[in-house]
């Protein structure tokens, strides 16, 4: 969890990144708002505490130009400015929380866990088997390996299992390749990809199973969990 401090005050600074460095953070420090934007610029964070009184640029304006910039970076502005219209300014400039000095950490470290849960995307991973493919990384692993699979392979195994326990004609795997461009010249093609990603899928639990005159159907193995 990487984790952007943008604090002026160097004892809090240092205090406030052991104790959550301790609790799994890898934390960038910024002493000022010159920094806390040249770091946002450069590295990817996936939380940011921002105080509004940072010299050089305030924290304001730095929250205004990350929003400006389109950054979706949840932010959690700690300052010791706690009028109405100070929370209120903070919020309509884009901070996701807003939580004045002093605090506690534990609640600060619970405010950061929520903003990152709501800011993380659904996965998109699905897992089969032992198969754990995801569309969204383009990441397909059997056990924990990752599969070396080619365009057409990942094509194909998509289809067999948005069709899961259903017979996938050549049809449709030739009307999916065309898609893509891929050339779909060659009557022995498609049992060629069949072939190899079944010896991919090895130990998986799952198993192609081929419908005479029909197609191909992924399914469980016989006798495997799951």
């Amino acid at each position: 969890m990487h984790l952007l401090l943008a604090e002026d005050d160097a004892l809090l600074a240092d205090a406030l990144s052991a104790q959550l460095r301790r609790a799994g953070f890898e934390v960038e420090h910024a002493p000022n708002g010159a920094v806390a934007e040249y770091l946002l610029g450069k590295q990817k964070f996936d939380v940011a505490i921002l105080d509004l009184g940072l010299p050089l640029v305030d924290g304001l304006t730095v929250l205004k130009r990350a929003r400006a910039a389109q950054r979706l970076l949840p932010v959690l502005v700690l300052t010791a400015l706690d009028s109405l219209d100070d929370r209120v300014s903070g919020l309509n400039a884009g901070a996701d929380d807003y939580l004045t000095k002093p605090f506690d950490f534990p609640e600060l470290e619970a405010r950061l866990h929520a903003l990152m849960r709501r800011g993380r995307p659904p996965s998109s991973a699905a897992t089969m088997g032992s198969l754990v493919f995801d569309r969204g990384t383009r990441r397909a692993a059997v056990r924990g390996e990752t599969l070396d699979l080619s365009p057409r392979e990942w094509m194909l195994l998509d289809l067999l299992l948005t069709q899961r326990d259903r017979v996938v004609t050549k049809d449709q795997i030739t009307s999916v390749w065309a898609q893509d461009g891929s050339d779909t010249s060659g009557s022995g093609s498609i049992e060629v990809y069949i072939h190899r990603l079944r010896r991919k899928l090895e130990q998986s639990g799952l198993a192609i199973r081929t419908v005479r005159g029909l197609g191909y159907l992924l399914e469980d193995e016989p006798g495997a969990a799951g």
